[in-house]
């Protein structure tokens, strides 16, 4: 069993250009952003968006969400499924296809998100580890670790992050 990593008390300190998961807020903030966000899957840009939204909460790196038109017709099919957000309501999933990929329980949705998350409402995000690529400003994106967040990780932010083993209680 690991140990627990005690929550650090330093953080990184971000360089220029750069934001620190440690300035987030909790309960989470939502920001409107205009950077180049694309998802790949069997080698096709399944999604592509310069509208998109960041979810950014303490120790985690950013989750993006695209709005649904940002979507290729087909990209998406519902499955099963459900999970609960204390800060978004309550999550549906979609697998995500793209060539002759299926990347299985990839992406969800908030159709009817807490009145703080109303923007995302049908917006979809994705396990940037669970897809062939995901990319931000053409930069390409690293999946938060530990499987069960959907953060973001780019150059833009320095943690350290939640989700290796012992950070639950971040």
């Amino acid at each position: 069993m690991a140990l627990p990593h005690p929550r650090p008390d330093q953080r990184a300190e971000p360089g220029p250009g750069q934001e620190s998961c440690w300035d987030y807020p909790r309960p989470p903030a939502l920001e409107v952003s205009s950077e180049t966000v694309e998802v790949v899957v069997g080698g096709v840009v399944v999604a592509r968006t310069t509208r998109s939204w960041r979810v950014l909460e303490t120790s985690h790196p950013p989750t993006y969400y695209l709005p649904r038109e940002a979507w290729l017709d087909g990209a998406l099919r519902e499955t099963a499924g459900s999970s609960h957000c204390e800060w978004k309501g309550a999550a549906s999933y979609y697998d995500v296809l793209g060539g002759d990929q299926v990347a299985p329980r990839a992406a969800w949705t908030y159709l009817d998100p807490t009145p703080r998350f109303a923007d995302l409402a049908g917006a979809v995000s994705v396990m940037p580890g669970q897809v062939e690529r995901c990319l931000v400003d053409g930069e390409e994106v690293l999946a938060q670790a530990g499987g069960f967040y959907g953060g973001w990780i780019t150059s833009r932010v320095v943690g350290p992050f939640k989700g290796e083993p012992g950070t639950w209680g971040w």
